[in-house]
């Protein structure tokens, strides 16, 4: 499972109408409290690896869930 926190509210309805509309299982989401978040919404994306490209230019960071614990795969800041 990946999770993708974003900056703005905006960039996370962005970024999960394009994972939706590329056939990714996703779901907006509450940033879990591990995590930090500018506008505290986040895509949460049933999938072992996401592509870039199919983030919205404003996100914040990419997690990968490892049993109870996120590891940071990519930052935006």
């Amino acid at each position: 499972m990946i999770v993708i926190t974003f900056f703005t509210h905006h960039s996370a309805q962005m970024t999960y109408k394009t994972l939706r509309s590329n056939s990714i299982s996703s779901k907006m989401a509450p940033v879990p409290r591990e995590l930090s978040s500018s506008c505290g919404s986040c895509v949460v994306a049933d999938v072992d690896e996401i592509d870039l490209k199919f983030l919205d230019e404003d996100y914040e960071a990419v997690y990968k869930l490892s049993g109870k614990s996120y590891i940071k795969i990519s930052s935006n800041e």
